[in-house]
């Protein structure tokens, strides 16, 4: 009896081995079969065979690989990556998978995700492994400047050039890069040789569009950017610096249908390009006196970064718009009705008699007298110069000297300079002991309430 006890405890233990052996011999051979899924295109049955040998075994890294390679074939990469970060934390490389081609797949990734420090070291590690590929040279100088490490990323893309003589985007980033230390003929040079060996690389002519956009050649920079935009990776900003070239030419509406194009284009508001394009159009929107649209704008910016440039000022300068509705239609109203706020504002709230009233590009000029001895100003039947701007940036001082030598010509005896912003420090101190009297935003409220304007 103890004998038969015996032999089927054994029975039981080989067998028991015996599974354990097939189990081991058969998930090899099914992980075989994923590459052959994935070059079919049967990536949901793939990512299933993976998932249940990674279930079983975690430490199955080439399973783990696989996995990644199918979420990216799906293009879900917040996955792919994380499969492939375990991979690079544990594995050796060797069994089963190839170091190289995994490097090259992981450090794109790593740059869709904008994790710019760990997809450098990748292609730092690839230029080691591939002294001879221009391309991880190039890759490398390119995460350098986006970090604003100039220096070596013109080595890197120098480098590119050298080993790789039609690396158009390498000659055309060393052009951007010498124009922005002022190397200004090498700059035209490398950017010319890179439209030369690839007029198809699209992306050239962005850069060469940057360099003529700040040379003022604003026409053949518009052209530039026009070309430029045929490439899907610079589109955004291509659009964006079409936009501002608008802008300095004072064509807002063009500019305006730029920068909303360019918020388009990013569909999950992600992109940090979107952040320029958002302010900018909000700047379009305020020169063109558009200010409920503007503030939607910098609110927008304001949401997803706080500190983006004067974003925070901005809101907080027009906040006031939504307490005083004389300050919103002055600001806000068009060019018709603009004259008669003014001239409402000078007859009721300065105790003006108007004499002329004239439309100007910076806001509007009147020339008028005091009504009587009891005049605010104390002035009596002498004439008073008053402009009224409503430009969103501080007045400058070139203004206030203008207005005083018209002073001059038509024997008036005194200047009043209306501001909706502010006045510079030049325009300040220029007008001490000067017969004109600067006005800035909160007494500018307070005359447009006095009048009902």
């Amino acid at each position: 009896m103890t004998v038969v006890i015996l032999i089927v405890i054994l029975l039981l233990v080989v067998g028991g081995l015996g599974i354990v052996v097939a189990k081991s011999i058969m998930a090899p051979h099914k992980l075989d079969n994923v590459p052959r899924l994935l070059r079919q295109g049967k990536t949901q049955t793939a990512i299933k065979m993976c998932k249940q040998i990674v279930s079983k075994e975690p430490k199955n890294f080439q399973a783990h690989y696989y996995l990644g390679k199918a979420y990216l074939k799906e293009n879900r990469t917040e996955l792919a990556l994380m499969e492939y970060k375990t991979v690079n934390d544990n594995a050796l490389f060797g069994e089963g998978i190839e170091e190289l081609p995994f490097r090259k797949e992981y450090a794109q990734i790593l740059l869709q995700h904008n994790q710019q420090n760990d997809a450098l070291q990748n292609f730092l590690l690839l230029t080691k492994m591939e002294p001879n590929n221009a391309e991880n040279f190039f890759q490398a100088g390119r995460i350098y400047e986006l970090q604003n490490r100039y220096d070596i990323a013109l080595g890197f893309m120098q480098k590119a050039a050298m080993l790789d003589k039609k690396h158009a985007k390498a000659h055309a980033e060393i052009g951007l890069m010498m124009y922005r230390t002022k190397q200004y003929e090498g700059a035209k040079k490398e950017i010319d040789i890179a439209i030369k060996l690839s007029p198809e690389t699209y992306s050239s002519y962005y850069y060469l569009g940057k360099i003529l956009k700040d040379q003022k050649d604003l026409n053949s920079a518009i052209k530039a950017f026009e070309k430029a935009q045929r490439d899907p990776e610079v589109r955004q900003k291509a659009l964006i610096e079409h936009g501002s070239c608008f802008m300095v030419a004072n064509r807002y509406d063009n500019a305006a249908m730029d920068f909303q194009r360019a918020i388009d284009l990013d569909k999950n508001n992600s992109n940090p390009e979107t952040l320029f394009a958002r302010y900018f159009l909000g700047l379009c929107y305020e020169k063109s006196r558009k200010i409920d649209d503007a503030i939607k704008q910098w609110e927008e910016i304001y949401k997803r970064n706080k500190n983006f440039r004067d974003v925070a000022s901005k809101l907080q300068e027009y906040k006031d718009l939504q307490a005083n509705d004389y300050l919103k239609d002055y600001l806000t109203c068009s060019n018709d009705e603009f004259p008669e706020i003014c001239k409402n504002t000078a007859e009721k709230g300065l105790n003006m008699q108007v004499l002329t009233c004239d439309l100007k590009k910076w806001g509007c000029q009147i020339t008028g007298v005091a009504k009587g001895d009891d005049s605010w100003m104390n002035v009596r039947k002498q004439v008073i110069l008053i402009r009224f701007f409503r430009n969103p940036e501080p007045i400058e001082d070139a203004p206030v000297r203008e207005a005083v030598e018209l002073l001059k010509t038509m024997n008036a005896v005194k200047a009043f300079m209306f501001s909706s912003s502010s006045f510079t420090q030049a325009a300040k101190h220029f007008a001490e002991n000067r017969p004109v009297e600067l006005v800035e935003k909160q007494k500018l409220e307070a005359v447009l309430s006095k009048a009902g304007s």
